[in-house]
């Protein structure tokens, strides 16, 4: 059996060129099993030499560029060019309602107890791991971070934005220890030693230090306090300076907005729902923003690559092929899994559907079923498209989907399962229908992080290491004028940041939780987690190589999955999974 390969090839602003390749491998791939103590080189076992054929890689290329500037005409990107088992109920709506908060082992805390120190000693040891550089990886690293080599446009930096929050955070800790309060910690000799850093990154640690004492006063309700220390960060940030300034700015705007919900000054009525749903609703269009991010930033193609990888693996003797897509948003990634099928010899495809589950915009995934279907037909390739429409997730039952029994099913998403931590019992409902379709595999997409800490003080901290590796990441792949980065940073991440740290309770729809959680999870419903091939893990290889910034982008095997972090801190994670119970 032939397995389908892709490799990738630079995309352009010109429509957002995706010049995505099938290349087919004569020999088979040996799966690489228990990959948790693998190198990532020749340890595999693929056969290097057809892999790397260089020419077949280019004349594969040149066979299909036809077909893939089709698919630009109908993406209609030419006005872009210029701007660029299942368990009891009751049993899984606990295991659901505990997502997150057993993690750091605050199930029943009372995040108001404990007043008598200046940070709780939870946060406090959540604040030192970070400090410390912390990285909660159990497993191997497939690629290291080059912390020599730099991009052009940010040569001369010093320490990355998150060294510098975490030597604040060091030393917010020894201060903390020693009972100093927010107007004596800048006359501490400690604090004032700068232990061989630079003006500059003084600056910033001293910065960073300030909006960590803002967040521990309104951690314990010192809102007066906390607004003086406030002013500070205000008037030594901006939204366009460097990147701890652009962290510190952002975050400094949902203290601020915390105060004033907690205060009764102001009333953030409905802004969790609305700004997550303004979010995936420009997720799902083909905006110059999404656009230029996935041209500049690694981490979506490295998804869509190696996360379709996963899926052909599993569909390798299929004929008949069945995805459900939670989340398709523009559709882009289902280009690639067209060209791995197309180009199998002894398994035709005879049929691919795609089913795309929403609960609105409708139109704009009509739009993007058109797109798809239309690259189908230039390829010759029997192609279906639906949509399910819902308007509870409660409702979704498995007659909708249209199954056919000759179909193998797999299921595909990003960022789903997080959307439903705050509705348990819609996300509970889900499961049991994934459970009842039984897919051979489901791909799944999660930001690896802890945002459902009932405790504010923790989701601080955990948001504030996750954005300043980010912003990190934004300052080392795009300008610090660019606009697109710009919006990136005020219109997503400042609105998720806010969502984060200012809204309490149900109206904080953006909520995630880390792998293990999810582990956890999914074993209710009597799901476990497969490795992800040696294929998979050379597709995201070969996407961190494709980029300049790709020297900082890292790659961990937890347990059987990926986890995707920039210079080490874990940002994402791509895992798959089956139905063994």
């Amino acid at each position: 059996m032939e397995n389908a390969k892709f490799s990738f090839n630079e995309l352009s602003c010109s429509g957002f060129q995706d010049n995505f390749v099938s290349q087919t491998v004569g020999s088979e791939v040996a799966d690489c099993g228990d990959t948790r103590n693998d190198s990532f080189c020749s340890d595999y076992g693929f056969c290097q030499e057809n892999f790397w054929d260089k020419e077949s890689l280019i004349s594969r290329y040149e066979e299909q560029e036809q077909l893939q500037q089709s698919f630009l005409d109908y993406m209609q990107f030419d006005d872009l060019r210029s701007n660029i088992l299942s368990p009891p109920l009751e049993i899984c709506l606990e295991e659901i309602t505990k997502l997150g908060e057993i993690q750091n082992g605050v199930q029943g805390d009372d995040p108001k107890e404990d007043k008598s120190y200046p940070i709780s000693l939870e946060s406090l040891q959540l604040l030192r791991n970070y400090s410390t550089g912390f990285k909660q990886l159990t497993s191997g690293r497939v690629i290291e971070p080059s912390d020599c080599i730099r991009p052009a446009n940010v040569s001369g930096q010093g320490l990355s934005t998150e060294d510098i929050i975490r030597i604040a955070g060091a030393r917010f800790i020894q201060s903390s220890c020693h009972g100093f309060d927010v107007d004596s910690m800048f006359n501490n000799p400690f604090y004032l030693s700068s232990s061989g850093l630079s003006d500059e990154d003084t600056k910033m640690v001293q910065l960073a230090e300030s909006l960590l004492a803002s967040a521990e006063k309104i951690g314990n309700q010192q809102f007066d306090v906390a607004s003086r220390s406030l002013k500070l960060c205000s008037s030594s940030s901006s939204s366009d300076g460097n990147p701890v300034e652009r962290v510190v700015y952002h975050f400094a705007e949902a203290l601020r907005e915390k105060i004033e919900t907690e205060t009764g000054r102001f009333i953030s009525k409905g802004l969790g729902k609305k700004q997550l749903f303004d979010i995936e609703k420009s997720m799902m269009n083909a905006n110059p923003t999404i656009l230029a991010a996935h041209q500049a930033i690694p981490f979506s193609q490295i998804f869509h690559f190696a996360g379709i990888q996963a899926i052909v693996d599993n569909v390798a003797d299929a004929r008949r092929i069945h995805i459900i897509d939670f989340t398709i948003r523009n559709g882009l990634q289902w280009t690639v899994l067209m060209q791995a099928l197309v180009s199998r010899h002894e398994c035709p495809v005879e049929l691919l559907k795609i089913t795309a589950i929403t609960t609105a915009c409708e139109n704009l995934i009509q739009t993007t079923g058109k797109r798809l279907t239309s690259f189908a037909h230039t390829m010759n390739l029997n192609f279906s498209f639906k949509i399910v429409v819902v308007s509870d997730f409660l409702d979704l039952k498995e007659d909708m989907l249209e199954l056919d029994d000759e179909e193998t099913l797999a299921i595909y998403t990003e960022y789903f399962p997080r959307s439903l931590i705050v509705l348990p019992k819609r996300l509970e409902s889900v499961m049991r229908v994934i459970k009842n379709i039984n897919p051979c595999v489901m791909v799944v997409v999660e930001v690896e992080a802890n945002y459902n800490s009932p405790t504010f003080v923790n989701r601080f901290i955990e948001a504030l290491f996750y954005y300043s590796a980010y912003f990190d990441c934004f300052e080392a792949c795009m300008e610090r004028d660019d606009s697109n980065r710009l919006i990136l940073e005020s219109m997503y991440s400042g609105r998720a940041i806010r969502c984060i740290l200012a809204i309490e309770e149900e109206e904080r729809m953006i909520r995630s939780v880390k792998l293990d959680v999810w582990r956890s999870f999914y074993g209710r419903f009597g799901m476990m987690e497969i490795d992800l091939s040696s294929s998979s893990l050379l597709q995201a290889n070969l996407i961190v190589k494709k980029f300049a910034c790709g020297i900082y982008c890292t790659l961990d095997q937890n347990g059987r999955s990926l986890i995707v972090g920039w210079k080490g801190t874990p940002l994402h994670s791509l895992s798959a999974w089956k139905f063994v119970l």
